[in-house]
């Protein structure tokens, strides 16, 4: 190798032997740590002293990591109102939901006991399951979840959803002319109209569901052949909605749209039967570092408190304690275990429809 003044050096046999057997001792450990890191015990606690223990053991702890691909400008307070309540520290890591899932199973295959909570996509947080990098836990909010909030192996629960509604810019389109359900707009007059996130195939999965696989197969042809514009990222496309860029996009996330609009922008959304939902997840790390922390995070957010501070946000909740446009609207909600089963079908169909 080259030394810093550009003369080759080479590094004695003896220091590599030593060097890979340092790594290879640090690694062996790491995984030895890891597989012995059973929280199990802790996560499934039932006794009657199941809260004080929590709280007492979590504040012991002192802190905790949450790794999440929900905005900063909400899981900030959410992390805040966590840490006011019992004084223990959150370390937020925030990213794409893609990112969160990447960097969680990387470092569970190093052995790295890093995660403590995540929080993102449902399927994403159902691979994480698949790999046994999160555990089964229980809470006392359950019991407030819908049924498809709650998957058979009890890994994560639903704490929110993501609704796909239409949203529209107010200055190129009326509020009157949006048709009520979704297969109104495979009306030619919407050609040169429409727009969709470009990642969105599981809402034509959840669309399918709802209408049936034949019935659903024949509108998204339909729709396909009107050429909707396809871009990438939820945000941007509310951001070019009312900027007038795109007239209408039939993919858009209400608290998007909502923010835009709180600060004046030409923007709005309706909810378009069927509504379409994805469901968000949290879910306890098998191996975490602080494991009562995480639980009574966990628990702080399926709270009727935590539950009405991400509603209050603009989130969509889980939990039937809070009222949501769900309960107003025929809709359906993607199943993350099927979705994970199914999805490489559906992406097929998506990119042969609408991204070729």
């Amino acid at each position: 190798m080259m030394s810093r003044f550009g003369m080759r050096t080479t590094i004695p046999a003896t220091v590599m032997v030593a060097v890979c057997v340092a790594i290879l001792f640090c690694t062996t450990t790491a995984q030895a740590q890891t597989a012995s890191a059973d929280n199990s015990a802790i996560y499934l606690y039932k006794g009657a002293d199941r809260d004080q223990r929590l709280i007492a053991k979590a504040r012991e702890e002192g802190t905790l990591t949450f790794y999440t691909s929900m905005a900063t400008t909400e899981s900030g307070p959410l992390a805040q109102a966590f840490e006011k309540k019992y004084g223990v520290k959150v370390q937020l890591w925030r990213a794409l939901s893609e990112n969160v899932l990447q960097r969680a199973l990387t470092e569970a295959r190093g052995g790295r006991r890093s995660m403590d909570v995540v929080e993102t996509n449902a399927p994403e947080v159902e691979a994480l399951a698949r790999e046994q990098t999160v555990a089964e836990f229980d809470s006392p909010y359950l019991a407030d979840l819908p049924a498809w909030a709650i998957p058979p192996h009890r890994r994560w629960f639903s704490d929110r959803a993501n609704l796909w509604v239409t949203g529209y810019n107010t200055g190129k389109v009326k509020r009157e002319e949006l048709p009520a359900t979704v297969d109104g707009f495979a009306d030619p007059k919407w050609k040169g109209r429409l727009s969709i996130e470009a990642t969105d195939n599981d809402w034509m999965y959840g669309v399918s569901s709802f209408m049936g696989e034949e019935r659903g197969r024949e509108f998204f042809q339909k729709l396909a052949a009107l050429k909707p514009e396809m871009r990438k990222g939820h945000i941007l496309v509310a951001q070019l909605l009312a900027a007038g860029e795109l007239s209408v996009c039939l993919t858009i996330y209400s608290g998007n749209a909502d923010s835009i609009k709180a600060k004046g922008g030409p923007i709005d959304w309706v909810a378009v039967e069927p509504l379409v939902g994805r469901p968000q997840a949290i879910a306890l790390a098998k191996n975490a570092p602080h494991p009562h922390a995480a639980l009574l995070f966990a628990d702080f957010v399926l709270s009727p408190e935590g539950q009405k501070l991400l509603g209050d946000m603009g989130r969509v909740p889980s939990s039937r304690t809070q009222k949501t446009l769900l309960d107003a609207h025929k809709y359906v909600m993607v199943d993350p275990i099927k979705w994970a089963d199914e999805a490489p079908k559906w992406e097929k169909v998506w990119n042969e429809l609408f991204l070729k």
